[in-house]
Parts: structure tokens; C-alpha cells; sequence
């Protein structure tokens, strides 16, 4: 699991299921307080690179949006695979990630 940054785009990476998730909690704080110091209003968060999500990872991706909310930055995914989406339809996720990725088949 992992978040890379790139200016306003942030790449998500690899295993975002209960076993990676708390590898880089601190690379989404970072990340947050980066586009907030350059007063950044809009990030895409791009989850090409996502292999596998869980109920955890996707709980933590849903608390990182909110984060990013709370400071005024407004968060859109991109790029979101099948086996991501398979997983928030699964989940029941739907409705937390609707409003920031506008081809949710929900």
C-alpha cells in the first residue's frame, strides 16, 4: 500500500486491505498538509495501482477523503479498477464514495 504524490494527483499503490493499511497512514497525512500549505481547493486520487481492498482500506480511504474535506480540499477519484469497485458494491460502500467518483454503479 502506498500513496505517492505527484501535484495534485495522489497515487494510490498495492495492498489496501487490513494487512497494509497501516504502512502509510502517515504518508496521507503528509500528502494532506502538502496540498494544504500550497493552498491546493482539488485533488485526484488515482487508484489504477490499487491491487486488492478490504473493508479497512476502503474505511481508511473514506476517512482520508473526509480529512481532506474538513480542509477544504475537494477530493475526486480516478481510475477506480473493477476489483476496487466489485469490493465497494460488495461492502456496501456505495454511498460513501458516490459523491466523489461519479461512474459508481450503484
Amino acid at each position: 500500500m502506498g500513496v505517492r504524490m505527484s501535484g495534485t494527483i495522489a497515487h494510490l499503490e498495492g495492498d489496501w486491505t487490513l494487512s497494509g493499511v497501516a504502512e502509510n497512514i502517515d504518508s496521507m497525512v503528509l500528502s494532506l498538509n502538502q496540498m494544504e500549505s500550497k493552498g491546493e481547493k482539488k485533488f485526484l486520487i488515482n487508484c489504477e495501482k490499487i491491487e486488492d481492498a478490504d473493508t479497512s482500506g476502503l474505511q481508511l480511504l473514506n476517512v482520508w477523503v473526509e480529512c481532506a474535506r474538513l480542509r477544504g480540499i475537494e477530493p475526486k477519484l480516478v481510475h477506480v479498477t473493477d476489483g476496487m469497485l466489485r469490493a465497494i458494491n460488495e461492502l456496501g460502500f456505495c454511498h460513501l464514495f458516490s459523491d466523489v467518483y461519479t461512474d459508481m454503479p450503484c
